[in-house]
């Protein structure tokens, strides 16, 4: 619909641009990423947010590549910080929640006896 409202060549024009735009800043925001990771590592540190959040902007990166003003807004959340740190917080929350209501665990004692066979052998 919105490429009849502003015509074909508006509307591959834009699909063009907002791939090459959110691709030169994914590969920004790529390197801060990198660059923030490396120095929680210098730190003795896991940084387990930049490896999400690299993730997150590769993935906002094939979002941008793909023609479609739907998959553009949804590149463009996740390439910018303040957005991406919001969507990835309800996620991870998401998956916090959920793995808390499963209880995957059995709680157990054990006590470790030696055999006598064991210790002829």
């Amino acid at each position: 619909k919105i490429g009849s409202q502003i015509g074909a060549f508006n509307t591959i024009s834009l699909i063009f641009i907002t791939a090459v735009v959110g691709i030169f800043y994914a590969r920004y925001e790529g390197l801060n990423t990198f660059k923030s990771g490396f120095a929680q590592l210098l730190k003795n540190e896991i940084p387990a947010y930049e490896l999400i959040s690299g993730a997150a902007i590769a993935f906002a990166a094939l979002l941008l590549i793909i023609p479609g003003f739907a998959t553009d807004f949804f590149g463009f959340l996740l390439i910018f910080p303040f957005t991406r740190k919001i969507i990835l917080n309800q996620f991870s929350k998401k998956i916090t929640k959920n793995d808390i209501k499963k209880n995957n665990f059995i709680d157990g004692e054990f006590e470790d006896i030696e055999d006598d066979n064991d210790r002829k052998i």
